[in-house]
């Protein structure tokens, strides 16, 4: 397993400088890195690390949304107000209602196929956005209306909303019938989740302020919380609804409200860590990939991905009706809701592994959204803040923004 974590570092970071020095995000290289080492193509990671994988994942999604949690402050979001509440579901309805309506004409599967595939492909990635906004927000960049903050809460929450509806549907696939409070449960997952993390962060708060406790002794405190919370969404499955993600992400808000001096110091530490963790989670994501299957789609399912993708804009554009953005700002917030990568990855082969009929198109969309959408809304974000976004610049500002890590 230490060559497997080896060769992914080395060859991770290898591969994000590649890219960057051909002007693509480094996300891109690592992912190609991550194809080109798993068991699709050369087969050189270890059982046992395929094996944690998705727990490796989990963690470094743990530490981009603690260091999201450290760096938004909720009074940005309530100047926002409907937008950002609606930033959270709506995009994903559309994206859903999009896949029901082509899925089964370009692909000739079933309306309820077609709605599984639909909740596996809507939730966007926060560790390709989560990042990005955080990186924006530093420097200013669409300050003034708080942008990177609305998209940063709409795309934390958008995947607790989309695998609410995934396991639905699921459900209902294997012979069981839609339930109302399967709905209901998503309000009260994120509402439970924010407002555990809040009082928990609020609380630790004054214990972690203290010079008597090193910033390493804070930072391992703080990830140890962190992995108690999002155990804890699974052993109260089935019981109280309850999102460990967003209570994670929450924690850090609550912290940050009440200290701001020990928050900042918090956030630089973990924003060591993602130099590291990122390389992991997206080599890892790479590694889940088999291009077997989207050679094998041909272009009919690259089409209904990119047809899906037109409903999440016409989506993202209903949410923002009203909000004083500019067409400018409205286009930047459509590329920022384009990239897909960690959900998928993660429940892509649910419905192969439960023997539902559709499990290997669902797999193939899957596997193409993250080809196609990763790429596209890295690149998007990265080649047009500057031009779409004004920006406030503060005193403490650099020029540019801080480049992704290469060797």
């Amino acid at each position: 397993m230490l060559t497997s974590l080896a060769l992914i570092l080395l060859l991770g970071f290898f591969g994000s400088a590649v890219a960057q020095k051909l002007h693509l995000p480094g996300l891109l290289g690592m992912l190609l890195v991550g194809i080109l080492l798993g068991p699709s193509q050369l087969n050189l990671l270890s059982s046992s690390m395929l094996s944690i994988s998705a727990d490796l994942r989990q963690l470094a999604l743990i530490i981009i949304l603690t260091r999201a949690g450290l760096s938004l402050d909720l009074a940005d979001l309530k100047r926002v107000g409907r937008p950002a509440l609606l930033m959270c579901f709506v995009p994903a309805c559309f994206e859903i209602f999009g896949m029901v309506l082509l899925a089964p004409r370009l692909l000739g599967i079933s309306t309820l196929d077609a709605a599984i595939m639909g909740a596996v492909v809507a939730a966007v990635s926060p560790a390709v956005i989560v990042p990005r906004m955080i990186r924006l927000m530093d420097e200013g960049w669409g300050a003034e209306k708080s942008i990177p903050q609305l998209i940063l809460a709409g795309a934390s929450v958008d995947d607790v909303f989309v695998i609410v509806l995934f396991t639905a549907f699921t459900g209902m696939a294997q012979g069981g019938s839609f339930s109302p409070v399967a709905l209901l449960s998503v309000p009260v997952s994120i509402v439970l989740g924010l407002a555990a993390g809040l009082a928990l962060g609020t609380g630790l708060a004054r214990w972690l302020d203290r010079p008597a406790l090193r910033l390493p002794v804070q930072v391992l405190l703080l990830l140890s919380l962190a992995f108690l919370l999002v155990e804890g969404e699974n052993r109260l499955e089935g019981l109280i609804p309850f999102s460990g993600l967003l209570a994670v992400m929450g924690t850090g808000i609550g912290l940050q409200r009440r200290s701001k001096a020990c928050a900042k110091a918090l956030s630089g530490a973990f924003s060591t860590l993602w130099v590291g963790a990122e390389v992991i989670l997206f080599v890892l994501v790479g590694a889940e990939v088999d291009v077997r299957y989207a050679a094998a789609a041909g272009a009919m399912a690259v089409i209904t991905v990119l047809g899906a993708l037109c409903f999440r804009a016409v989506g993202v554009c209903v949410c923002l009706l009203g909000s004083g953005f500019s067409l400018r700002e409205k286009l930047f917030c459509i590329l920022s809701y384009l990239p897909k990568a960690t959900v998928q990855a993660a429940i892509g082969g649910v419905p192969l592994a439960m023997g539902l009929g559709c499990g290997e198109i669902v797999l193939t969309v899957a596997v193409i959204a993250i080809l196609v959408t990763a790429p596209l809304g890295a690149l998007g974000i990265e080649l047009s803040y500057r031009t779409l976004l004004s920006r406030e610049v503060t005193s403490a500002a650099p020029e540019e923004l801080p480049p992704e890590p290469t060797l």
